[in-house]
């Protein structure tokens, strides 16, 4: 092969989206295309530098990546006997370059994705063709957020049409009351696993529809309910054209529920009574639900979910009663919206929640479902969310890693590897490997800023505290939780002898004015002499911003409404970079902290009363940061060295990183769901 058949193989995988050396190929054959592309490989090729294919040392470094990438694909898979597994969400965080995903769940589930990739699976993943994606976030001069779409065009990422024999392209058809609806994919490979993304963009569909698949959370209950359509029944049809068969279907969130009634369609068209059908469905399919909030529940009122769903009701045989059974708590209410959740809890064998915390609130909320027994025997447990850490970790950190502990990747999972392999690197070494990651998010911070709409002054000292707060602006998350008592703030910020910066990035929901309006408070809080340069909001969060804060912060600041975070990862990024949680003892924290790898914000006491809430959590958050977190880290011994701090990094890398890993993660579904036998 030449060096350009390499670089083409190369790039038609998502394996580069976690594999440094082979960005930093694509990135030195035009270093401002690829930039311009959002760090995608296509745009960079198609304009190389030709110079570069008759370089000996280039086509060396090319054969060397393109080899590790085919040991890669063709390693054995580490559970050979786990069942064949579709897996359905409406959103998937892959990269930067493709903005399909808008928060949390899409890059929880482009994680798993990936890591049953690592881990060989017979996995399959099924999503919406996201042309436009979520929306791209700009300000005007007052920090009030526009959001504008660009299209995503196909022929600069590694997107393939899936097309038959013939070349046509494959396709399924669904109804949309009695309107068909012709849908056809496109084929990711992220790395050993394929990802296929449903359109709705073809000549044959109405012009009003043909768009239907392109806006993530956009458009109004009823667009979603449309797209809740096409995911689970058409996703299914498209397995079906495809012959793709799983042993197990893995529903991740509510939206892609109606798979399971899709699934009961066949079974009855099969001539398999009612009761044996619905069982089968239940034995074959695991639901995953991630949300605490009950308004974050999809639910559709009776008669759009029945207009909507009138030709294929019609072809389960169901009456209108007997349909919406399937979502409604009490059957009987003929009043009761349609509820997504509901229907993937009665439609699974097994269900979870993604933090421990969180399975006791799913438990809770919805015990009215199974009214014959104790909230603590309800059938959701919980598997913790983890990350991809090849994904997450930077290249300098991976570097470290790998010179001191050695083949980490391989050992990832092992909390014994990392508990002896952190153990003996020595203090100083330690805190400049911390200095340095710092370092470098403060200039990636400075020329990203010099290049947005929001106008923010930059004076960021590389030796300071810096704090990092970046996620979706959902209200719940308090995101200017630290200005509520801004003299108090301002003391914080003005200590010339422990100075402290904070870095925000994050998106609210066009529709979400209360999140609007925190930006606007942080950006004003940010405008003001006490944090001028010190509180920067970058605009347009994405995961190359996402990877930069959590490898450069010391501290991830997270203060969500507890119990309202259902797991939250971005603090289980930080980890291997040596930064510390300061957090709400919400979603995934309460499993991971010690007493030594991090700090609380508070004790977890849940007030009903939101005000006293956000009051006695303010509190908590400064003195925190005033009696533990600021000392700890300016308390330098006589060599210069934080003792106290390092402390806390080392107890950090040793104590998450292996617990909070997506091999973790999917190897604990494998074992208790995707193998596990029925609990409902």
């Amino acid at each position: 092969m030449t060096t350009r058949d390499k670089l083409e193989t190369l790039a038609a995988n998502l394996w580069w989206t976690w594999n440094p050396e082979a960005r930093d190929l694509f990135r030195r054959l035009n270093p401002d295309a690829f930039h311009q592309a959002k760090n995608a490989p296509l745009p960079a090729l198609r304009q190389a530098d030709p110079t570069l294919f008759d370089d000996e040392r280039f086509a060396e470094d090319v054969s060397a990546v393109y080899e590790t990438f085919q040991a890669y694909m063709d390693a054995p898979g580490a559970h050979p006997d786990a069942p064949r597994t579709a897996y359905f969400c409406m959103e998937y965080g892959l990269h930067e370059s493709m903005p399909t995903y808008s928060g949390g769940l899409g890059v929880l589930a482009g994680d798993h994705t990936k890591a049953t990739s690592d881990l060989g699976l017979p996995f399959v993943a099924i999503g919406l063709f996201l042309k436009n994606g979520y929306f791209q976030q700009s300000f005007d001069e007052h920090g009030h957020q526009r959001d504008t779409h660009t299209g995503l065009n196909p022929a600069d990422h590694p997107l393939r049409l899936v097309t038959d024999d013939d070349g046509a392209p494959v396709t399924a058809t669904v109804h949309l009351g009695d309107q068909p609806l012709a849908l056809k994919a496109w084929r990711l490979d992220v790395g050993r696993t394929p990802l296929y993304l449903l359109d709705a963009d073809l000549d044959e569909n109405p012009a009003e529809l043909r768009t239907l698949t392109h806006n993530l959370y956009q458009g109004g209950n009823h667009i979603r309910l449309q797209q809740e359509i096409v995911l689970g029944i058409g996703g299914m049809r498209l397995m079906r054209a495809l012959d793709l068969d799983a042993d197990v279907y893995h529903l991740n969130e509510g939206h892609c529920a109606f798979l399971t009634l899709e699934l009961l369609r066949e079974q009855l068209d099969d001539g398999v009574p009612p009761e044996a059908a619905e069982r089968w469905v239940q034995e074959h399919c695991v639901f995953t639900t991630h949300t605490p909030v009950p308004a974050g529940h999809d639910r559709f009122n009776p008669d759009r979910t029945l207009g909507q769903m009138t030709t294929f009701r019609q072809q389960l045989g169901l009456s209108e009663r007997d349909f919406m059974a399937f979502g409604r708590v009490d059957p009987n209410d003929e009043h009761e919206s349609f509820t997504m959740t509901v229907l993937g809890l009665k439609m699974s064998r097994a269900a979870n929640g993604v933090s421990r915390l969180n399975g006791e609130v799913a438990r809770d909320q919805w015990k009215a479902l199974y009214p014959d027994r104790p909230v603590d025997e309800v059938p959701i447990g919980h598997i913790t969310n983890g990350i991809h850490l090849p994904t997450w970790t930077a290249p300098h950190a991976r570097a470290f890693l790998e010179q001191r502990l050695g083949d980490w990747l391989a050992q990832r999972q092992d909390p014994d590897f990392w508990e002896q392999g952190l153990a003996d690197i020595p203090d100083a070494d330690l805190w400049q490997y911390r200095s340095t990651l710092r370092g470098f998010l403060l200039d990636f911070v400075a020329d990203y800023v010099a290049r947005q709409t929001l106008p923010q002054t930059v004076d960021l000292d590389p030796e300071a505290l810096t704090i990092g707060f970046a996620r979706r602006f959902a209200t719940y998350k308090r995101a200017p939780l630290i200005f509520s008592d801004v003299e108090r703030a301002e003391r914080l910020f003005s200590n010339a002898d422990r100075p402290v910066q904070l870095l925000y990035a994050g998106k609210a929901h066009p529709e979400d004015e209360g999140g609007k309006g925190f930006i606007r408070r942080i950006y004003e809080m940010s405008q003001r002499p006490a944090f001028k340069g010190k509180v920067i909001f970058l605009e347009n969060y994405n995961m190359e911003i996402g990877r930069m804060l959590v490898s450069g912060c010391d501290v991830w600041l997270n203060n969500p409404r507890r119990p309202m975070e259902a797991s939250g990862t971005s603090g289980q990024k930080i980890a291997a970079h040596g930064g510390l949680n300061v957090s709400i003892l919400d979603g995934w924290w309460p499993e991971g902290y010690d007493g030594t790898n991090g700090w609380t914000i508070g004790d977890g006491t849940v007030y009903a009363d939101k005000a006293q809430q956000d009051a006695v959590d303010a509190q908590a958050l400064y003195d925190v940061l005033e009696n533990e977190v600021i000392p700890t880290f300016y308390d330098h011994d006589p060599e210069g060295l934080p003792r106290g701090w390092i402390s806390r990094m080392r107890r950090a890398m040793q104590s998450l990183p292996a617990e909070f890993s997506a091999v973790r993660m999917v190897s604990d579904y494998i074992a208790e769901m995707y193998t596990a036998p029925a609990t409902v």
